[in-house]
């Protein structure tokens, strides 16, 4: 049987209650492996730990003993909510008046309440009319990367790790965040646009779950990959297919269906509280 070590992290957490931790983990020490995360080694599972971890916002998770992130050889990555702290077509809406109404749209699909390609239909609907130059301002104005984002995908870059960003919002800000943070691939829908304005559809097939499953299978198989050697990151239901690819999936402050399906869950830790997952 394999061994599992503990990991806790959290941006509040400090030497201190770290220690209490390991106490609580019949754990001889927390071993630190960033400045707000420890690894408990021979740590015992108990309701007494989950809550004390709930209590402190820290993120516990069992890992594997040895496993390495160099190891790894492909990792993807959702966009909205995940790589970036906003859903782009909601913020689109906005400059329409129509945020809440694409907003309530969006949790129905993030949640798993309606499928995935019938709700961004209905979604860009209702973005028809607007000038292409708004989405300049958009990305200009509003989109900002998800704490840690930067440090993750340069982890991954020092290590020789493939990147893959896939998304079911739009090409108009995969390309700039791509290019942005030095992303190998980025996979999206793309805006029709007419007369140099959105035509309220996409152009091509959609890209839903199905779709971000199918590319990183593609991925894997082209660099021949095993499961082992790749991580899928999302928030939402439509990444699920996606994450169900992958040797190690997580979920960042994601959505309780998709957090209960993830090996690991990363409520309240920066993006690159990915990094400390393996030693």
């Amino acid at each position: 049987m394999q061994r599992l070590s503990l990991v806790i992290q959290g941006p509040g957490l400090t030497p201190g209650l770290a220690e209490d931790a390991a106490r609580l983990a019949r754990s001889a020490a927390a071993e630190p492996v960033a400045p707000s995360a420890w690894r408990l080694r021979g740590a015992a599972r108990s309701a007494t730990l989950d809550a004390w971890c709930a209590a402190h916002r820290v993120d516990c998770a069992w890992v594997p003993e040895g496993r390495r992130f160099a190891a790894l050889r492909l990792l993807a990555i959702d966009m909205d909510s995940t790589l970036i702290t906003i859903e782009c077509v909601d913020e689109i809406g906005a400059l329409l008046g129509r945020k809440a109404a694409i907003a309530a749209i969006t949790e129905e699909a993030m949640r798993g309440e309606i499928p995935y390609a019938e709700s961004l239909a209905r979604r860009v609907a209702l973005l028809a009319g607007l000038e292409e130059t708004a989405l300049e301002k958009v990305y200009r104005d509003t989109l900002t990367l998800s704490p840690g984002a930067e440090r993750l995908i340069e982890g991954c870059r020092s290590r020789g790790i493939r990147t893959l960003l896939v998304s079911g919002g739009f090409t108009f800000f995969t390309s700039r965040v791509q290019a942005r943070l030095g992303i190998d691939e980025a996979f999206a829908n793309e805006l029709e646009i007419v007369d140099g304005k959105l035509s309220g559809r996409l152009r091509g097939a959609i890209v839903d779950a199905a779709a971000k499953a199918a590319r990183f299978r593609e991925v894997a198989a082209r660099f021949g990959l095993s499961k082992s050697q790749t991580l899928a990151v999302g928030d939402g239901a439509n990444d699920l297919a996606m994450m169900a690819e992958a040797g190690v999936s997580v979920a960042w402050r994601a959505k309780p269906r998709v957090r209960a399906a993830a090996t690991h869950a990363l409520d309240f830790s920066d993006l690159d509280g990915v990094l400390n997952l393996y030693t």
